[in-house]
């Protein structure tokens, strides 16, 4: 096997756990009797940790490759799983959000660093763009796998199945281990400060923009479940309602490179806050299953371009030695908007209801596309 066809059998089956197991958090916490205000604390807790380690995981990946942090993060994010299924109280569902938080934060960095290591420059788009598909396949996949599991199972034990995914990757990384790079790279320029990098205008706006894209993704995946429970829908109906959203993810990103060649990275990206706009917006006028899928298949295909184009981007604007360092700041970046998201909108739920809180996202998500028409994402405006 190709050591970057590894990378993506191991995307498979490791993000597979950590994309479904917020949905899982939701789920358990509500049955739990938890309010929508605890769910978004929850989540948010899950984030921070992600936003915490990311810039020390990103320089640890840049002096020892990727195979230790993803080894790591895979034995802890099985440890984590099963603390709720030990402890089945909401006190352990916090514990569990810091612990695969962290987990999380080591496996994902490491693993998009390298596959940005382990390509030719003229090969590293078209290598970053094959891998976000894989994640957009996880991310239909994580969802089913929290919903059928809770359905068959239960909250508890679903737990465990999410445990066995992250033993199943951890013996892959020890069989595949001389399929990975021993080390990071070039480590020439690793060092210095986050003052020193973001003193790049054009990485900073390229983080900036990564992180609104964050957001929008963040709100749609945290409000529709509860939007979808609160309806009275099943685990199992939402799982799949929510699994529209990576699919169409998934086309949208079969289809990047030919809307990159037809325009510039501002103009779809533009375009893509639009269409993302019109769908959420349009959410709370639904109450039928079939209905929300199609809302979510269209706010999926109008959004997730954004961060694949972010990515190839913050690295292709990244000096040798430090790509690890930004790939982690980006993680930062885009965690903290998951801090922060959850709990406006869990507070905004809780005080005004479903309504205002698609309408507030729909301004976010339109703020966005009124900051992308200055063009500035990347140099010259391109």
């Amino acid at each position: 096997m190709k050591p970057l066809h590894f990378i993506y059998a191991l995307t498979l089956l490791g993000q597979s756990g950590f994309r479904g197991y917020r949905l899982l958090l939701a789920l358990y916490a509500l049955h739990l009797g938890s309010s929508t205000f605890t769910v978004g604390i929850l989540l948010a807790v899950f984030s921070l940790m992600q936003a915490a380690a990311g810039w020390q995981v990103g320089r640890w990946t840049d002096r020892a490759g990727c195979h230790r942090p993803m080894l790591a993060g895979s034995l802890v994010a099985a440890a984590g799983f099963c603390i709720p299924f030990i402890w089945q109280t909401v006190a352990a569902l916090f514990a569990a959000a810091v612990v695969v938080g962290l987990a999380y934060c080591m496996y994902h960095v490491a693993q998009m660093n390298v596959v940005g290591l382990m390509s030719k420059q003229q090969e590293r788009a078209k290598n970053l763009a094959d891998l976000s598909l894989m994640f957009s396949v996880t991310n239909f996949a994580g969802p089913l796998l929290a919903g059928f599991s809770v359905d068959h199972a239960g909250h508890a034990a679903a737990c465990l199945w999410f445990a066995a995914v992250s033993v199943a990757s951890a013996v892959a990384l020890v069989i595949g281990k001389r399929l990975l790079p021993a080390a990071g790279g070039d480590t020439h320029g690793a060092g210095g400060s986050i003052r020193e990098l973001l003193k790049d205008r054009t990485l900073l706006r390229i983080l900036l923009v990564g992180s609104l894209v964050f957001a929008a993704i963040d709100v749609f995946q945290f409000y529709m479940p509860v939007y979808a429970h609160g309806l009275g829908l099943s685990a199992s109906v939402v799982g799949v309602i929510m699994s529209c959203f990576p699919a169409a993810a998934f086309i949208s990103r079969i289809c990047l490179k030919s809307f990159l060649k037809r325009s510039s990275a501002n103009a779809v990206l533009r375009r893509s806050f639009l269409l993302a706009t019109a769908a959420f917006v349009t959410i709370p006028f639904f109450e039928s299953a079939p209905a929300l899928g199609v809302l979510a298949f269209v706010y999926g295909f109008g959004l997730c371009v954004g961060q694949p184009i972010t990515l190839i981007l913050a690295y292709e604007n990244t000096a040798s030695g430090r790509t690890g360092e930004v790939v982690g700041i980006r993680e930062t970046v885009n965690q903290i908007t998951r801090v922060v998201a959850p709990v406006l909108f869990g507070a905004i739920g809780s005080v005004a209801g479903f309504m205002p809180v698609f309408f507030v996202g729909g301004g976010l998500l339109a703020w966005g596309a009124l900051m992308l028409r200055s063009g500035k994402l990347t140099p010259g405006g391109k």
